[in-house]
């Protein structure tokens, strides 16, 4: 995805920002909301990025809800708009959030949407990134 070095080492949009720490509170509404403004605000290649990171958001906001089929459905939209990005990326560990959103959605298949209640939530993780530095 990414056209040039620089698409991954310029900072992060400022809501992409408070999306992840959102997200790694376990607030995947509001995750997906501030992530979708950053969306909107870039016009690079970056944005597929946060779609892809939004798009994990609501995997796990199908999972706490049992939504067994939008779950799948929308991991599998994000898995293919994260497996063209390096690694790392602006500071975030993609390899991470992809491994983590593999061995959810293992779990999810394994647990079936008539046990899907059961899904272990210690399974989601948080999304590892680079923050910037106070000055």
């Amino acid at each position: 995805m990414p056209t040039s070095p620089d698409d991954c080492s310029v900072p992060l949009h400022p809501a992409a920002l408070r999306g992840l720490e959102l997200f790694n509170v376990g607030e995947y509404f509001e995750a997906h909301e501030a992530l979708e403004d950053a969306w909107r605000d870039e016009t690079g290649p970056v944005r597929l990025l946060y779609q892809g990171i939004l798009q994990v958001a609501v995997t796990y906001l199908h999972v706490q809800h049992d939504n067994y089929e939008g779950a799948l459905k929308l991991s599998a939209r994000a898995g293919a708009k994260l497996a063209a990005w390096p690694a790392t990326c602006r500071g975030i560990d993609i390899a991470s959030l992809r491994a983590n959103l593999a061995t959810v959605i293992a779990s999810v298949e394994q647990l079936g949407p008539s046990r899907l209640h059961s899904f272990n939530p210690l399974l989601f993780k948080k999304v590892s990134y680079l923050a910037p530095q106070d000055e």
